[in-house]
């Protein structure tokens, strides 16, 4: 778990990116530290932008390659200009961006057999998830069972998020869970 001050620390590196960033084709250079150990331990996160309660932006990594300072920092920044489902966020939307961060644990592997064993396995409103197949994967964090409460759903949907049809469970498609620390800026 991070502590209050590196959430704060965060938040403000997301929003620092985030501004910075604007009309910018990349993200910003990472500013140097201080940076505490927890902030230099390599993580994987997700920043999620909404705008007066609706989803704005939301762009992540699943595998830990970087510090989660600089994982965050250039997440916050792809969520507000390269979601694919949004424009590019404005200078008039700037100020009234609300984001939280999601900090994601290491992925465990589930082996399960049958779609019907990984409903069984998850564990609804706590597990995140990963399914894979080929170069294909997709995830839904784990705030994604508030819109989808029901496993069969969540699945369902998660597929489809992949391209894949509903059906859709070969022998060698795997699916990983995770837990995540989230928590909105204030």
């Amino acid at each position: 778990m991070l502590d209050a001050a590196d959430r704060r620390r965060l938040v403000e590196v997301a929003r620092e990116s985030i501004v910075r960033g604007y009309g910018r084709e990349r993200p910003q250079p990472l500013p140097p530290g201080p940076w505490s150990a927890a902030l230099c331990e390599s993580r994987a996160s997700f920043t999620t932008l909404t705008l007066g309660g609706e989803l704005r932006g939301c762009r992540g990594t699943i595998d830990a390659r970087r510090p989660l300072a600089e994982d965050v920092w250039a997440n916050a920044w792809a969520s507000a200009y390269e979601d694919p489902r949004f424009p590019p966020v404005s200078v008039d939307e700037l100020p009234r961006l609300e984001l939280s961060i999601s900090v994601l644990s290491p992925l465990e592997e589930m082996t399960v057999a049958s779609e019907s064993a990984l409903l069984e396995a998850l564990e609804p409103g706590v597990d995140g998830l990963v399914l894979s197949h080929g170069a294909v994967r997709a995830t839904f964090l784990p705030t994604v069972w508030r819109q989808l409460p029901d496993a069969r759903a969540f699945v369902a949907q998660l597929k489809h998020k992949a391209g894949w049809p509903a059906a859709f469970w070969p022998r060698d498609l795997k699916a990983f869970r995770y837990h995540t620390e989230s928590f909105p800026a204030h």
